[in-house]
């Protein structure tokens, strides 16, 4: 189980995410338990029982965290040695897993911050109508172009560098309608309107950016055990007080995460381990990289595999 490990973000949710895990595995359901009670609110329930709220940005966040979590837990139980993992990184949200999965940040903190996260990013999503739109086969330089077509009618900027053809706007509604309209003069074949609450890694999100800051303050953040590759520069970051820094500046910056992989890749790294929800970086890593092998862990089957 010698694999860098790849957590993923937001929109990896859906209803009883990680229900069928606390079923399987003790370590799994005490996990969950431990989350409720971090919280002191009933994230479980809230994942588990309450349909389709598990899309709400406060809900998603730390219930994509807490599923991760013990997938890698139950992983563990199985042989996976934390210290001994390569690298690891996360995508936006996921990052705070990575830092977990590091030793960076402690469980009970992670989870905090990403609640808190949600409800300000809720909150600046409720404040600023907007959203996000994905450039179908767009290079970086069209990209740039269309967004600054957006800034015209609102606050537009490029938010996330996933793979070759896959970028995608965040902005205000006017800007993205903008955006939409101009695509295809721009040589973009499809621009695809995300459903997210609101407009992601962009300054529509600076007072969650702030309110993120200010929690920061009051954590304890420890270098990392293992190489941790943060969204902002695409580049490993040791140091608590940049880790610190990165964690809220990257709710307005760019996530750069064609970057991350690739720095990976020239480490000579070629096996990854995606813990669920979901298996998205493994499709985004194909995109990047053909021949790196991504092993996904979404059912308890996959995890005795």
């Amino acid at each position: 189980m010698n694999a860098s490990i790849l957590f993923p973000g937001q929109g990896a949710q859906f209803p009883g995410m990680g229900r069928a895990f606390a079923e399987a595995f003790p370590v799994a359901a005490e996990t969950f338990a431990a989350a409720d009670a971090a919280l002191d609110w009933p994230l479980t329930k809230a994942c588990w029982e309450s349909g389709d709220d598990v899309h709400r940005t406060d809900v998603a966040q730390p219930g994509i965290l807490a599923t991760s979590v013990a997938i890698v837990r139950v992983l563990e139980s199985r042989g996976l040695d934390r210290a001994k993992v390569p690298l690891t990184a996360g995508l936006s949200l996921g990052e705070y897993t990575a830092l977990w999965c590091a030793g960076s940040l402690s469980f009970e903190d992670a989870l905090r911050l990403v609640r808190l996260r949600g409800q300000a990013m809720q909150a600046a999503s409720d404040a600023i109508p907007s959203s996000m739109t994905s450039l179908v086969g767009a290079e970086l330089a069209q990209a740039e172009a269309l967004a600054a077509v957006g800034r015209a009618h609102g606050i537009c900027s490029v938010a996330n560098l996933n793979a070759p053809g896959q970028i995608v706007l965040s902005g205000e509604l006017a800007a993205l309608d903008a955006v939409e309209a101009a695509a295809k003069d721009h040589g973009v074949r499809r621009a695809i309107r995300l459903t997210v609450a609101g407009g992601f890694h962009s300054e529509c999100m600076r007072p969650a950016a702030k309110a993120l800051a200010a929690a920061l303050r009051d954590v304890e953040i420890r270098v990392p055990a293992v190489p941790f590759v943060t969204n902002v520069t695409g580049r490993p970051v040791s140091d608590p007080a940049t880790i610190r820094a990165h964690l809220a500046d990257q709710v307005c910056a760019p996530v750069r995460w064609e970057d991350s992989m690739r720095y990976a890749l020239a480490q000579g790294l070629r096996s990854f381990l995606e813990p669920g929800p979901g298996n998205v970086l493994g499709g985004i890593m194909r995109k990047i990289d053909k021949d790196a092998t991504v092993r996904s862990v979404q059912e308890p089957a996959e995890a005795l595999a």
